[in-house]
């Protein structure tokens, strides 16, 4: 759709078809010979000077005037493309000839009929055709001068000539201009039907994507709830059977019961609380980055668990996949922690530059089974997430997060450093833990760099 002020759509007029001319071409044709002819009907009826002219000059005005006529009853069935049937590109060379005649006339509508002819010949036999059909309309020119001398002079003939090849050279050019214009169209054309067409596959693959991240999450909360508050539930139900077995028989057994009973519907009541804050979408709440990160640490705090949050630096910008993926990263060494590790502390550390952003959890639980880091459904998702945004995942023993009445590690640096060898041991004083390390990077990570005179970066 054209907007205000744009020029009008007129690839209609200048399109080559293989069977016929572009519109531009027919108008020129039409508008030149029908002139010419007009002209020419004039000077014939009402003998405009022609009496007194030699008899081979006035034979070549009837002759230019037959051959005016000939060239429209032969336009309808010209040939415009090298693989053109050969009647078609034989009516194009008689078509042709035909042109050079109509400028015996020295008739100066018969130039735009040139242009058609050089186009004709350039679209039939290429650029040799172009060249030969203006090495004829020269060679008319001066064979006119040299056989009417009181009529044309040489000079003339030479500069008449000599304009009709100019106007010939820039024909030939200007057609080869719109057939190379006309393919780029039509290839500009197909390659944006083609991208169009990516795009909706794209567009398909990205909704599929999506439904399967859905169910892939919807999966795995289902299994985790599964063993976190079905497992609650199911002794919520067992212990309130007891009770009404003995409340009768056994009161004080029963009223035990049902206390255990309580107890486990808090846990349980806590434990989907804790569920529900960490898979609520922050964003909608107003918050990302680093206040999402500790909205979800916050949420997993408290029962018999203590979680130390501490952020550094400036949160730089991400892809919607790697924040989720600091998210999700957050949320599965949280809950492998309280569900798994025993641990009574948990530290967290988010690390942010403008290179990408660091989230660092590690307990200090009893550690994982050998060989069994990443072999859980949640680390190999998570594993599956980081590589698809180009981030790093470490997970394994060494977490040894600092707990009353243990020793803290100061040998290594702050937390979020690689793994050091034998940090998993047991010391005595220091439980071994669980550490889980997510990086992934950020949007734009060029950063200038100027050498100091240490020979490091500032």
């Amino acid at each position: 759709m054209n907007t205000s002020g744009s020029l009008p759509d007129l690839s209609a007029w200048v399109t080559l078809y293989r069977d016929r001319p572009p519109r531009m071409l027919q108008l020129l044709f039409w508008g030149a010979t029908g002139i010419a002819l007009v002209l020419q009907t004039m000077g014939l009826v009402f003998d405009m000077g022609l009496a007194d002219e030699p008899p081979a000059l006035r034979a070549m005005v009837f002759a230019s005037f037959g051959a005016a006529v000939a060239s429209c009853a032969l336009w309808p069935f010209l040939a415009w493309s090298a693989d053109s049937p050969p009647l078609r590109r034989a009516a194009s060379v008689v078509f042709l000839v035909l042109t050079v005649l109509c400028l015996i006339t020295n008739n100066y509508t018969m130039f735009l009929l040139v242009c058609v002819g050089t186009m004709n010949a350039v679209a039939v036999f290429g650029l040799l055709g172009g060249v030969g059909y203006g090495a004829s309309v020269f060679a008319l020119s001066v064979v006119l001068a040299l056989f009417l001398p009181g009529v044309v002079p040489l000079w003339a003939g030479l500069v008449m000539g000599t304009s009709l090849l100019f106007i010939v050279a820039v024909s030939g050019m200007a057609f080869v201009g719109l057939v190379v214009a006309g393919e780029r169209a039509e290839r500009t054309t197909a390659l944006l039907a083609e991208l169009e067409e990516a795009h909706e596959d794209l567009r398909l693959r990205a909704a599929r994507v999506r439904e399967l991240t859905v169910a892939e999450e919807r999966a795995r909360m289902s299994r985790e709830m599964h063993d976190s508050t079905g497992h609650y539930l199911t002794a919520l139900a067992m212990s309130l059977s007891n009770a009404l077995r003995f409340r009768t028989a056994r009161p004080d057994r029963a009223w035990g019961e049902v206390e255990q009973a309580r107890e486990l519907a808090g846990e349980a009541l806590t434990d989907t609380r804790r569920w529900v804050r960490a898979l609520r979408p922050l964003r909608l709440e107003g918050r990302a980055g680093v206040a999402a990160m500790r909205a979800m640490a916050d949420s997993f705090d408290g029962g018999g668990i203590r979680i130390a949050f501490t952020d550094a630096g400036d949160w730089p910008e991400l892809s919607e996949e790697a924040e989720l993926v600091c998210y999700r990263a957050l949320q599965e060494g949280l809950t492998n922690a309280m569900r798994h590790s025993g641990a009574d502390l948990v530290e967290v550390e988010v690390a942010a530059d403008p290179a990408g952003v660091a989230v660092t959890v590690a307990d200090n639980g009893a550690g994982a089974p050998q060989g069994a880091a990443l072999g859980g459904f949640g680390l190999r998702g998570l594993a599956e997430r980081v590589a698809s945004v180009g981030g790093a995942l470490e997970a394994g023993d060494g977490g040894g997060a600092g707990a009353p009445g243990t020793e803290q590690d100061t040998g290594g640096g702050r937390a979020g450093d690689p793994l050091r060898e034998g940090a998993g041991e047991d010391t005595g004083t220091r439980r071994q833990g669980f550490r889980l390390r997510v990086s992934v990077p950020a949007l734009r990570t060029e950063r200038e760099t100027v050498p100091t005179t240490a020979g490091g970066t500032a």
